[in-house]
C-alpha cells in the first residue's frame, strides 16, 4: 500500500490518497502499527490492496485502478475518523465512492453523490449548497441520530462468534467473477433467510469444529473475520473463496450442520493456503499443465489440485475424530460413506501433486504435511 505508484492515478485521486497515507505513515512512526495493520487486515482494506497490486502488475485498467484507490482511500479516512485518529481538521476527499463501510464499527453509509464529505474524529461531516450537517460516530452506530435527505445507514455485520461476522455488506471487487463451472458469482443473497437463521447454522458449524478440532478453530478465529451469504440451497452447498480476500469466505446456507461445518473448514484452508501463495510460488509448475481433479469437474492446474486436498484433508480429519469420538451426527446413515469419498479424492489429488508437481521448498514442507495425512488415512482407503 505505500508503494503504490502516483503515475498510475488521476492526479487528485492519488493526491486524496497521499493525504491519507501520510497519516497511516505519522501513525507507523508513533509505534501504532497495532492500530494501522489490525485496519489494514480487515477484508474491506486488504482486499482492495491487492486487487490494486494485480491490477498494476496485469492489465493496468486506469479506470478500475481509480475506482478502487478511490473507495481504498475513502474507508481508510473513514476508519480513522471512527477511532479518533485523524487531525482535528480532518479530510475532505475530492473522490470518493457512495457506500462507506466499517466492520469494526458494524456501519454502511450510502451518501448520495450530492453530498460532499468530509471526516473529522468521531465525526462525519456532510455539506450541499449553504446546508452543513454533521453526524456523530455514536449516533450512527447506535443508530439513534436524525439524518439528512439522501443519507442511509445500516449495520450490516453480524456477530457469528467473537471477532467473525456474517457480512451482509461486501466490497470484494471481485465477487462476480467465479472459477467453479456450476456457479455464476458470489453475490450477495440471504436465501430469504433471516441474518439470525444463518448466525446460528454458522455458530453450530463453528461448535463443531471446536470440540473436534480445537487446535484449527483456534486458527479459524485468527484469520477469518467475515462470512459472506451467498444463497440457500437445500440440495447442495456452494462456497468460495478469493486469493485477493485472505480473512473472507463466501458460503451457501444448508439445513445440514455437518455440510456447514464442512463448508468452514475448507474455505478457511483455502484461505490459509492463498496467504503461503502471496509468501511463495509453492509450486514452479503451479498453473499449467492441467490435471483431473478429484473434486472438480473440470480439469484443473496443480494449484487447484492442491487447494482441494489442502482444504479437504482437514475435512477428513473432522469426520474421523467425530467418529472417534462417537458424537451424534456420525451415527448416520451415509456418515462413513462420505469419508470415505474424501479420503479417497484426497488420496487421488495427493498422488497427481507427488508425480507432477515441482515445488519450491516451502511448497516441498506442505507436500510432506499432505503426504503425511495421506499415508495416515490409508487404512480407511481399505
Amino acid at each position: 500500500m505505500l508503494e503504490l505508484p502516483l503515475g498510475r492515478f488521476r492526479s487528485q485521486i492519488f493526491d486524496d490518497f497521499a493525504d491519507v497515507r501520510g497519516i497511516v505513515e505519522r501513525l507507523l512512526r508513533e509505534k501504532q502499527a497495532g492500530l494501522v495493520f489490525s485496519i489494514l487486515r480487515r477484508p474491506t482494506h486488504s482486499t482492495l490492496v491487492h486487487c490494486l497490486q494485480g491490477e498494476l502488475w496485469g492489465g493496468g485498467d486506469v479506470h478500475r485502478l481509480d475506482v478502487w484507490l478511490t473507495e481504498l482511500t475513502t474507508l481508510w479516512a473513514f476508519e480513522l475518523a471512527a477511532v479518533g485518529e485523524l487531525p482535528p481538521d480532518g479530510l475532505r476527499p475530492r473522490h470518493r465512492p457512495e457506500r462507506l463501510l466499517s466492520i469494526a464499527a458494524n456501519l454502511e453509509l450510502a451518501i448520495e453523490p450530492r453530498w460532499r464529505v468530509g471526516l473529522r474524529p468521531r465525526t462525519l461531516v456532510l455539506e450541499r449548497d449553504a446546508q452543513r450537517v454533521e453526524l456523530d460516530f455514536d449516533e450512527l452506530e447506535s443508530g439513534n441520530g436524525p439524518l439528512p435527505d439522501g443519507v442511509e445507514v445500516a449495520h450490516p455485520y453480524y456477530s457469528i462468534d467473537n471477532g467473525l461476522k456474517l457480512a451482509c455488506a461486501d466490497n470484494n471487487p471481485l465477487a462476480s467473477f467465479e472459477a467453479h463451472p456450476d456457479k455464476a458469482g458470489n453475490e450477495l443473497d440471504l436465501g430469504g433467510r433471516t441474518p439470525e437463521e444463518w448466525t446460528r447454522s454458522l455458530g453450530r458449524a463453528l461448535e463443531l469444529v471446536d470440540q473436534h478440532l480445537p487446535e484449527l478453530a483456534r486458527e479459524i478465529r485468527l484469520v477469518l473475520q467475515t462470512l459472506v451469504p451467498v444463497g440457500f440451497d437445500a440440495e447442495r452447498h456452494l462456497s468460495a473463496s478469493y486469493a485477493e480476500a485472505i480473512g473472507t469466505a463466501y458460503v451457501s446456507l444448508h439445513p445440514d450442520p455437518m455440510t456447514m461445518a464442512e463448508a468452514l473448514v475448507h474455505e478457511f484452508s483455502h484461505n490459509k493456503l492463498n496467504a503461503l501463495w502471496g509468501l511463495d510460488r509453492v509450486l514452479i509448475n503451479a498453473f499449467s499443465p492441467l490435471y483431473g481433479s478429484p473434486v472438480r469437474p473440470d480439469p484443473r492446474p496443480l494449484h487447484g489440485v492442491m487447494l482441494a486436498v489442502h482444504a479437504f484433508v482437514p475435512v477428513a480429519r473432522l469426520y474421523e475424530t467425530m467418529l472417534e469420538a462417537g458424537h451424534e451426527l456420525s451415527k448416520r446413515s451415509g456418515f462413513e460413506e462420505r469419508f470415505r469419498q474424501i479420503v479417497q479424492g484426497n488420496h487421488e489429488g495427493i498422488s497427481t501433486l507427488l508425480e507432477h508437481a515441482d515445488p519450491t521448498p516451502v511448497g516441498r514442507a506442505v507436500l510432506d504435511e499432505l503426504e503425511h495425512w495421506d499415508r495416515h488415512f490409508a487404512s480407511v482407503r481399505g
